[in-house]
């Protein structure tokens, strides 16, 4: 072979080289990662399970507005492939245990014509699925740069049923939709619903988790893992071949990230399997966030509360404690202020929750509306309304926090901050140091209105940075954090375990507001729930708002026994029993279920599950031998098939059944509900009847006298 032959043949080789596909599989070999080059040295992935399409080819890649795009002209400079296998044990959760065991690829690129600069993508195939991110070494040719958008593609193989959100830069309160992926652009309008606080961006832009379900019986969740120092990312779809691509929350001029290399995005997970329970156990988002930054973790704890909060969100009582009016007029001297008579949050009245806590073995209480500012704020974008520190003549903080210790019960913080965020940092410290010094060690925090510095949104870098910083300050207080409104989960309480839940949905405060529809409470698990654990704040008997608020016409969407499922379906390790404890004391028998179930768990098992149409789920309890299932339905009554399987061999269990009565349905007869007891064992199959939007309960514990 002559040389100039010679020379070309290597070039010819080595270019082929450079594109080669790459394979891994997961540890089972269910699932099955294919990365390549195109003809424009453009980085593709296409994605099987059991050898069924989930993600045909997709290209990666982002544009960016002051460096050369990541997008084409690459070559693959090296790949390198390993295995990890470990065993970890959250602070909290919904198992003792949690394997992370995947396969690794990571793939080094080289942009030749932009100064050989290199970008890496590393892949992790799991048995449940795949995450991958992008990662930007330090190198002589990158530093600073700005995202203009990220280009992910996600290219589904099919028209798949989807249970969808509307694409929304700063709110996930909407009823999910469920149609088929070509249907989304007609179905959008209907969709959004008004919020006080939204932006959406697309006809066909949807939020994520994205839960999917195929023709041919996969389930296919799309999400994100370890949100920081990045924007959010929603998915736009292009309904004509059915291929998602990532779309990016913008800050105030457009930009949707600021960079410094070296660093990396979040993680892009996909979630698959043929058994939908799958789904609902995978830890796959934990497994891709980092360990817990914290030596110390002996302070962060499960909490089952009450709180001051249904009756103002009922209207039964205000969070303010006079009339806008007098604030209006420049007035500020509360103690000079007449008292509108229904503010809530009053010594003597918190005092009847701390009482209530105390008898039935609560560990804390919530109370709202503690604090001066909430006369004149809702709706409005005012930079400085709270201080968090200052509360209302008729709060006594000393005297709450002497009674609440003397009871053996905690009184959580509530801090919103109006959307004013700058605000908020200016008075952090000096509120976590006012909670320390009164006893508080945990803080519900509030994201409602615009977003302040003005032009942002909930879901941009900048308040992704903000979320992350309250909860590392609070951490050095030793505070734990519940948010609402901010950014939905991404399994960052596993590396931060002090965040104990987010509300990031539309929650049961919606009940009160005209309803959520009766299939919600069997999608959330499918989607919001595969980030984190969620404040939805179950628990309401009480069903006909009016009984609280007679002109409030609205009505709970459930059984009063789907209400005590919940406490099994929906997991969080900060769980409420929501209602007042006036209603609560005349349904003692059934409250008893709340009293009872756990709130952090040993193990968990999914015994049927559909999304959009019903759950039945068991958990063991924390170093107990005991057993809690929850059943929950849509608007269709079913006959639920529960096994007790899990339970150990050999033995005999005594089963409390909080079921839905003959005569129930959410919307006629929610509180008909029955109580009886039954022997079970690893071998007995119970088939139980759910109403229309009902559910079931059931607590296990040993037979003592067998």
């Amino acid at each position: 072979m002559r040389k100039p032959q010679l020379l070309i043949f290597l070039g010819l080789l080595l270019c082929a080289m450079a594109g080669k596909a790459q394979t891994i599989t997961s540890p089972n070999k269910n699932i099955v990662l294919k990365f390549a080059l195109n003809d424009k040295g453009t980085p593709t992935y296409e994605l099987t399970y059991k050898n069924k399409p989930v993600i045909k080819t997709s290209k990666l890649g982002l544009e960016t507005k002051d460096v050369p795009s990541f997008i084409e002209g690459f070559t693959i400079s090296d790949t390198r492939q390993s295995t990890f296998d470990e065993t970890w044990s959250p602070v909290m959760g919904e198992q003792k245990n949690i394997r992370n065991h995947y396969n690794e690829l990571l793939v080094t690129l080289t942009q030749k014509a932009v100064d050989n600069r290199m970008l890496n993508i590393r892949f992790r195939v799991f048995d449940d699925g795949l995450g991958f991110r992008y990662e930007f070494p330090s190198q002589k040719n990158l530093n600073y740069f700005i995202i203009k958008e990220e280009h992910t593609q996600f290219a589904m193989a099919g028209d798949h049923k989807a249970f969808w959100l509307p694409g929304d830069f700063d709110t996930q309160e909407y009823n999910t939709t469920t149609s088929n992926l070509s249907e989304i652009r007609g179905k959008m309008k209907a969709a959004v619903t008004p919020n006080v606080s939204q932006t959406t961006f697309s006809p066909t832009g949807v939020q994520t988790p994205l839960m999917m379900k195929s023709k041919d019986g996969l389930y296919i969740n799309l999400h994100e893992a370890a949100l920081v120092d990045y924007s959010c990312m929603s998915l736009n779809l292009d309904d004509k071949n059915m291929v998602f691509e990532s779309f990016l929350t913008p800050d105030a001029i457009g930009d949707k990230g600021y960079m410094q290399a070296p660093t990396q995005s979040p993680w892009r997970t996909v979630i698959v399997s043929d058994k939908a329970g799958d789904i609902l156990t995978s830890k796959l988002v934990y497994n891709l966030n980092e360990p817990t930054k914290y030596k110390d973790v002996s302070w962060i704890k499960p909490v089952k509360y009450i709180g001051v909060w249904w009756e103002m969100i009922t209207g039964k009582s205000t969070w303010a404690y006079t009339d806008a009016e007098n604030i209006q007029l420049g007035v500020t001297d509360y103690s000079k202020l007449k008292p509108n008579g229904k503010h809530g949050a009053t010594t003597e009245h918190v005092k009847e929750y701390i009482d209530f806590a105390a008898k039935n073995g609560f560990d804390a209480v919530l109370v709202e509306g503690w604090n001066v500012g909430w006369e004149d704020w809702f709706g409005k974008t005012k930079d400085y309304v709270f201080d968090f520190v200052t509360p209302y003549p008729d709060f006594d903080v000393k005297e709450l926090h002497r009674y609440a210790e003397s009871k053996g019960v905690k009184i959580i913080m509530h801090h919103e901050t109006s959307g004013s965020v700058r605000n908020y940092e200016r008075h952090l410290d000096t509120a976590y140091k006012f909670m320390v010094e009164n006893g508080y060690n945990a803080v519900k925090s509030g994201y409602v209105g615009n977003m302040i510095p003005r032009g942002e949104h909930h879901y941009g870098q900048w308040l992704v940075n903000h979320y992350l910083y309250a909860v590392t300050q609070a951490a050095k207080y030793k505070i734990m954090v519940n948010a609402h409104e901010a950014i939905r989960p991404t399994g960052l309480n596993r590396t931060y375990p002090n965040l104990m839940a987010n509300e990031a949905a539309r929650g049961m405060e919606y009940e009160s507001f005209g309803g959520n529809n009766p299939d919600h409470l069997t999608i959330l698990p499918f989607t919001r729930q595969i980030g984190g654990p969620m404040d939805y704040t179950p628990g309401i008997f009480q069903t006909k708002i009016s009984a609280y608020n007679p002109q409030n016409t609205s009505f709970v969407h459930t059984t009063l026994t789907k209400q005590l499922a919940l406490y099994v379906t929906m997991y969080s390790p900060l769980q409420m029993a929501a209602d007042l404890p006036e209603t609560y004391n005349k349904f003692m028998d059934a409250f008893q279920f709340i009293k009872d179930v756990a709130v952090d768990w040993d193990d968990t098992w999914v015994i049927e599950a559909e999304p959009g149409d019903y759950i039945t789920m068991a958990r063991k309890a924390k170093g107990k031998n005991e057993w809690y299932v929850g059943a929950i339905t849509d608007e269709n009554p079913r006959t639920a098939t529960i096994k007790f399987d899990y339970l150990p061999k050999g033995k005999n269990y005594i089963a409390t059944i909080y079921a839905d009565g003959k005569d129930a349905s959410y919307d006629k007869n929610p509180q008909s509900y029955t109580i009886r007891t039954m022997k079970v064992n690893s071998k007995t199959v119970l088939k139980q009847w759910l109403a229309s939007s009902g559910g079931a309960a059931i607590s296990i514990k040993e037979d003592t006298k067998n």
